[in-house]
């Protein structure tokens, strides 16, 4: 399983001097990075392909308050992944310096070409490394149809005249 620690910094904090909503995400995001940078998936990689990654929902639960002066832990696993790797889905678990459970998060995403602005699958040097990454218990083949299984759409807003 991958894992990256983190020291929680004075700007990490929200109004009630705990970790703040958007710093559990920034770890995450960091937690995400680091792993597929270390992966095979640089900027020059990325470049390379004309491709980059993009999130349709990250789900967060909270269990318990993360404060500074002791290090977190950020998990990744792989709890989805479609045939040609187009759709992924990762899982993030944070853990304090005692081991306790902080946070758990479902992110679902894709893989976007950056010129046409569609959505592509892997190659496979790519595909492979997704695929070797650890898998959680529940993992399964996604489709399409896992994008949307929540029912939300967009609905543009209507100005008044």
């Amino acid at each position: 399983m991958f894992c990256k620690e983190f020291d929680i910094r004075w700007s990490d904090l929200d109004a009630n001097r705990h970790l703040a909503n958007a710093s559990y995400l920034n770890f995450m995001s960091h937690t995400r990075m680091a792993f597929l940078n270390t992966h095979g998936f640089s900027h020059k990689e990325m470049h390379k392909n004309n491709m980059g990654p993009v999130i349709f929902y990250e789900h967060v639960y909270y269990f318990k308050e993360a404060f500074p002066g002791k290090p977190i832990k950020v998990t990744l696993e792989i709890g989805g992944l479609s045939e040609d790797g187009m759709f992924f889905e990762f899982v993030h678990n944070m853990y304090d310096h005692k081991g306790n459970h902080l946070c758990h998060c479902e992110m679902l995403g894709a893989w976007i070409n950056l010129e046409t602005r569609e959505l592509i699958g892997l190659p496979y040097n790519l595909l492979k490394v997704l695929d070797d990454l650890d898998h959680t218990s529940d993992f399964r083949i996604l489709t399409k149809e896992d994008t949307r299984m929540f029912g939300k759409k967009p609905v543009d807003l209507v100005l008044e005249k």
